[in-house]
């Protein structure tokens, strides 16, 4: 071995949480190296081709509010963008956007080989080395030693990772990449406990080979919004992709039924847990055996490619399966597959291992981000690696740690259910899973985390000004709204008459004309003389803080009683089995997670309502025991 440059921080991986991690970590000044085990890995999208959807779209856009980057690359790259569950209230409002996916690859490749502080090698780590438990290098397989004061792991689904289709099992990563083999060995030599876990990917397919007078055409968006705040909509406008649907049908079934048997996934060659959530098509077909059909979106891959992906249909049935599956398919059913479907079983770890700083307990300077930890999707990645990477540099510089709450964003939401439950299975987000989301829409992210993103460093001072000038904007036309009143005029009747909504007989205020169902701010622009022109996301701000004003106060009154446990913070010494009435199941899951507060401690997995009782109790006992002395 032979020792490399001294760095600050280790990044291990350069998929979307290590392209976060490495940029958060450099741009807050840390001498910092992204190590992937092929730079063509970085930033690849080896599964669907697309950033966003429910959920993960205020995924996205908290990560951007922070300061990060996935929502400026794919602003960049997008081939068609489209904004999900309109039809619902603005809470679960969801951004998402078909990638080129070779753009998004070489735009964020260029971002990091052009980001100060920050280099990209391609090697394989191999082993972490610890002293006294702090971490002070990374082993390269090629023999060179990289000291540095923390790591960053974000290997994703690379650690000792096999494809799967049919009979035919690969030694590989995603694409046919490299897997990385002997890091896992290392982790678990330190004590480090790991899962198998399993996802999948569809097949792609030429696009010449297809009938699409078969599909369904699927449009984009006329009216674009970004998904970073730093853009414009005029900015990033451009013609969009057109996608697709079609449906399985009973004949698709059929051959899935008949060669069950030929599927790893039931016949025992996979041992890792599938994700719930995004179930490959075999699965869907046992488990609702009593579904006619199945939709499949048909989308393509980039600008500059035939390929199309089937969104869908991920599967890791044989080859001569699979062709006879998806040509029973309407459109499909001439197609030529490019690329077959896969399964890909790999090695991550047991999140409850981590601090909600995502540093390992235990081991100082060593901290974990991405799929790695249990989760699934681009987005959840990225949203850890950001976190993962900003509290590596405050590891460093002796900092307390950021950690965004469950009341802070979906960010918070992702990273307390993987630290306290942990998961059986890949995590993915949905917006049932956070108790807040009212508050917590992906319109208002910049309101609610880039303060945050300023104050650690991410976020520049023209980016925080402009937004101080939008909060000063909504705060004045809410107050203007509500002190306006107006009389029965015939102007007013036509409007009410037009839309469908009560006549007034007096004098009624603007603001309860826009709480009205059948009304919004937009809508009363014609009536409303004295509006000031305002930029649509002022509007849109002021249309939803006006009409949802009860929910939201009632929403904020919850935050407040949840934060009074959040405050409440627990002895980093205690032993919770020696706390009497205490339950042991309790105990010992608390003694396991070490909770940084009574919250925390009341959202793992064992621990009841009647343990947290308890807790409150020794805590005051405690005290004041603590103040007699």
């Amino acid at each position: 071995m032979y020792q490399a440059e001294q760095i600050d921080i280790a990044v291990i991986g350069g998929g979307h949480a290590g392209c976060e991690a490495a940029l958060a970590a450099a741009r807050l000044g840390m001498e910092t190296v992204l190590f992937a085990i092929s730079l063509d890995s970085i930033a690849i999208m080896p599964c669907n081709p697309s950033i966003g959807g429910s959920s993960k779209g205020h995924l996205v856009r908290e990560i951007d509010a922070l300061g990060g980057e996935m929502g400026k690359i794919i602003d960049k790259t997008y081939i068609q963008t489209k904004m999900l569950n309109t039809g619902k209230g603005p809470a679960v409002y969801s951004l998402r956007a078909q990638a080129d996916k070779t753009r998004y690859h070489e735009e964020m490749k260029h971002c990091l080989e052009n980001t100060p502080n920050l280099k990209i090698k391609q090697a394989e780590i191999v082993e972490i080395q610890m002293e006294e438990n702090r971490v002070k290098g990374v082993v390269t397989s090629g023999g060179a030693v990289y000291p540095c004061r923390a790591v960053v792991l974000c290997m994703g689904t690379y650690m000792k990772s096999r494809c799967l289709t049919g009979e035919n099992i690969t030694e590989s990563g995603p694409n046919n990449l490299m897997p990385a083999t002997r890091l896992s060995q290392c982790l678990r030599d330190m004590g480090i406990r790991l899962f198998r876990f399993k996802t999948g990917t569809p097949a792609r397919m030429n696009r010449n080979s297809l009938d699409f007078d078969k599909m369904q055409p699927q449009y984009g968006d006329e009216e674009i919004v970004p998904f970073s705040f730093a853009h414009k909509a005029e900015e990033i406008a451009r013609p969009q992709a057109l996608c697709w649907l079609t449906y399985t049908n009973e004949k698709t079934h059929q051959v899935i039924r008949e060669n069950l048997h030929r599927s790893p996934l039931f016949g025992g060659l996979i041992e890792g847990t599938g994700p719930r959530y995004c179930p490959s098509i075999e699965d869907k077909v046992v488990r609702f055996a009593d579904k006619e059909r199945h939709q499949l979106f048909v989308e393509p891959e980039g600008e500059n490619t035939e390929e199309m992906y089937i969104q869908g249909m991920s599967s890791s049935l044989p080859e001569d399966v699979q062709i006879a599956m998806y040509r029973t398919i309407p459109g499909l059913e001439h197609c030529e597959i490019t690329r077959f479907a896969y399964a890909i079983e790999y090695d991550c770890i047991d999140a409850t291992q981590l601090k909600l700083s995502l540093e390992f307990k235990g081991f100082h300077g060593l901290f974990s981000a991405g799929q790695f930890n249990g989760s699934s999707g681009y987005e959840e990645a990225a949203a850890q690696g950001i976190m993962g990477g900003i509290n590596a540099v405050r590891y460093i510089q002796g900092k307390d740690p950021v950690i965004l709450q469950r009341s802070d964003g979906y960010i918070g939401v992702l990273i307390d259910d993987l630290v306290n439950k942990g998961s059986k299975e890949p995590y993915r987000m949905m917006t049932s899973r956070a108790e807040f989301r009212l508050l917590l829409r992906q319109d208002n992210a910049d309101r609610r985390l880039t303060p945050i993103g300023y104050e650690i460093g991410l976020i520049s001072e023209q980016r925080y000004q402009a937004l101080r000038e939008k909060e000063r904007l909504i705060a004045e036309e809410i107050r203007r709204v509500q002190s306006v009143t107006m009389g029965p005029t015939a102007e007013l009747s036509a409007l009410l008459e037009r839309y469908g909504t009560t006549a007034v007989k007096n004098g009624v205020r603007l603001s309860d004309l826009v709480k009205r169902p059948q009304l919004d701010y937009d809508k009363l622009a014609e009536i409303d003389g004295e509006r000031p022109d305002l930029p649509p996301e002022v509007r849109q701000q002021v249309n939803i803080q006006i009409k949802y004003e009860g929910y939201i106060s009632r929403q904020m009154k919850q935050v407040e009683q949840f934060k009074k446990l959040e405050n409440r913070l627990l002895p980093e010494d205690l032993d919770y089995e020696s706390i009497q009435g205490l339950r042991l199941e309790a105990g010992q899951k608390l003694n396991m997670v070490r909770p940084r507060s009574l919250g925390q401690a009341s959202r793992i997995t064992g621990v009841s309502p009647a343990d947290i009782s308890v807790l409150l109790i020794y805590l005051e006992q405690r005290k004041r025991t603590e103040n007699r002395k």
